[in-house]
């Protein structure tokens, strides 16, 4: 069969890199992809947004299964398009996709259906909100609404901090029409996990557990990224805490956007706190988690292929998925400046000497080539993802491979994985 993957980050590498393992698959494209993902599928110079685009190549190619990365061209209505036209494609539709696509419709989701969550209010009115911070004081927590690529979430330790979040979103616009709404919301104390399931919109199938690392500096300083790295599995999801998460979050989330007349297909992913045992959500996305991916696919065992299938058939209840016993780190490689202004360009080396390294993968996120070169066109440009027989060992052996990759100005955070240590 010949696939499509929709995307050009380091989770849409880390898909295709899983996806033509499969004995089921003669070709993949990617659209429009980059310098990795160019050794391992054919690129197609379509942007992801592009829908009209992608949907006239697949018809062209005669496509046998589309699997869409990012969270945009789902909210834009993607597999809705792709399904009217009769093409299996992998996500959630478009009145699902608002579970990520609006935090306020999400938040008003987990109110109606009981799913713990943080107490919040949501504002039009930058005076009104203004106003609510004062009232409750701080710390808080201030959300775009909207789409903002990982970064529409500003933790707020003082009232004037608070203050400032709510202008740069609303007056400045620092995150376009995604701030014109915002949501205010009690500040969370606890571990973080990242939980991703697929569903064919009954039966839930949980990947394995693993941890993002946000904010940009080591220790958690700093504004908050896309993702500086993640570890799979996260200790901190026990057998009881998974089972809460399935029960008192994933179940209902699912059931709830069948009662809302929004059944759900694809891939849900919760940002959870973890607290004393207990999760609550902090958001919900409708994709896959990047870099999350990168450690979990490396741990997959078998063909992706046939689950992706079984969600859009209906038929995942008889799937079960088998896990590689080690643990897998990813760290990403970041451009100098990230997640603000950053220069494009660099020549990236080291990468030939990391591809005979056993066990290592690169996946490739903001990379392109250039004069026959490899070269950054992005602000997270690689993850480094290896794997270990427990959390130490596979954090020593990425850190070895991210040593011997450099470009002007490289920045990564030299401290991934290490929540893990204290349940050692």
């Amino acid at each position: 069969m010949k696939v499509l993957v929709v995307g050009g980050g380091g989770r849409e590498h880390a898909l295709v890199w899983k996806i033509v393992q499969s004995p089921r698959v003669s070709k993949v494209f990617c659209a429009p992809g980059n310098a990795g993902i160019a050794q391992q599928a054919a690129l197609v110079s379509i942007n992801a947004n592009d829908l009209k685009g992608l949907l006239d190549f697949a018809l062209k190619e005669r496509i046998d299964l589309t699997v869409v990365g990012p969270e945009e061209p789902l909210t834009r209505g993607i597999v809705d398009l792709f399904e009217s036209r009769g093409l299996a494609i992998f996500g959630a539709n478009q009145k699902a996709a608002e579970l990520e696509g609006s935090k306020a419709f999400a938040k008003r989701v987990m109110k109606t259906y009981h799913i713990p969550t943080a107490s919040f209010e949501v504002f039009e009115d930058r005076k009104q909100a203004i106003e609510y911070v004062r009232e409750q004081g701080t710390p808080l927590v201030v959300k775009a609404d909207g789409l903002a690529a990982g970064k529409g979430v500003i933790l707020c330790k003082t009232v004037d901090d608070a203050i400032e979040a709510i202008d740069q979103m609303m007056v400045k616009k620092i995150f376009g029409e995604a701030g014109h709404r915002v949501v205010i919301e009690e500040y969370l104390v606890g571990e973080e996990a990242s939980y991703i399931a697929l569903t064919d919109g009954k039966a839930i199938l949980p990947l394995a557990s693993s941890q993002d690392h946000k904010p940009v500096y080591d220790g958690d300083e700093g504004p908050n990224t896309g993702g500086m790295g993640a570890y799979s599995p996260a200790p901190v999801v026990t057998g009881e805490v998974n089972q809460r998460i399935v029960e008192k979050i994933l179940r209902p989330v699912i059931q709830g956007m069948a009662e809302e007349g929004r059944p759900y297909k694809g891939v849900i992913y919760a940002g959870l706190m973890i607290h004393n045992g207990q999760p609550k959500v902090l958001e919900f996305n409708v994709r896959f988690g990047d870099p999350e991916t990168q450690p979990v696919l490396m741990r997959m065992k078998g063909d992706i292929v046939p689950f992706l299938l079984a969600c859009i058939e209906g038929t995942l209840s008889q799937c079960r998925i088998e896990w590689d016993d080690r643990a897998s780190v990813c760290v990403v490689m970041a451009s100098k400046g990230y997640p603000g202004n950053y220069e494009k360009g660099k020549i990236i080396k080291g990468l030939d000497e990391v591809s005979r390294l056993e066990d290592i993968f690169v996946f490739h996120a903001g990379t392109a080539l250039m004069d026959g070169q490899t070269v950054t066109s992005g602000g997270r440009v690689l993850g480094v993802t290896g794997l270990g027989e427990n959390i130490p060992k596979a954090i020593e052996r990425t850190y070895q491979a991210v040593q011997k990759i450099s470009w002007e100005g490289v920045h990564y955070r030299k401290d991934i994985g290490k929540k893990a240590l204290c349940w050692l």
